[in-house]
């Protein structure tokens, strides 16, 4: 019988934005919930993230934003892995996000988004939920 595969969750910071406290606590805190963790650092272009994602094999993208560039920045992320015929990532976003943009991000192909303060186990067990799973890749 074979080991089952962990969920591997890219954690990445697009944009300019300086502070990543808040994205390196969620990559540890995931990988605490037993998911493998790769966080790209920061000022990643939605290009560089993408690339990533796609090397590492990974089942989730975490976008964290707090610049306020969150409107064109993860949906940029979202139409690169379309370009890429990529279907089976889910990608999900957090940081300083206006409640009001979160129906944009959504209808931009955002599975949900995390504001600041939602607990670590939370958003383990979404993605647990909604990841597909390697079978479901295979």
């Amino acid at each position: 019988m074979s080991e089952e595969r962990k969920i591997r969750v890219l954690i990445a910071k697009p944009g300019l934005d300086g502070h990543d406290r808040g994205a390196k606590v969620i990559a540890l805190g995931l990988r605490d919930e037993g998911m493998e963790t790769i966080y790209t650092g920061l000022r990643q272009t939605p290009e560089q993230i993408v690339r990533a994602a796609i090397q590492e094999d990974v089942d989730v993208i975490g976008l964290s934003c707090l610049s306020g560039a969150h409107k064109y920045l993860f949906p940029r992320v979202v139409e690169l892995l379309k370009e890429q015929g990529i279907k089976d990532i889910l990608v999900i976003g957090g940081g300083n996000i206006p409640k009001e943009d979160i129906p944009f991000l959504k209808e931009k192909g955002i599975k949900e988004i995390f504001t600041q303060g939602t607990m670590v186990g939370e958003i383990a067990d979404y993605i647990r939920k909604n990841v597909r799973t390697q079978a479901t890749r295979a």
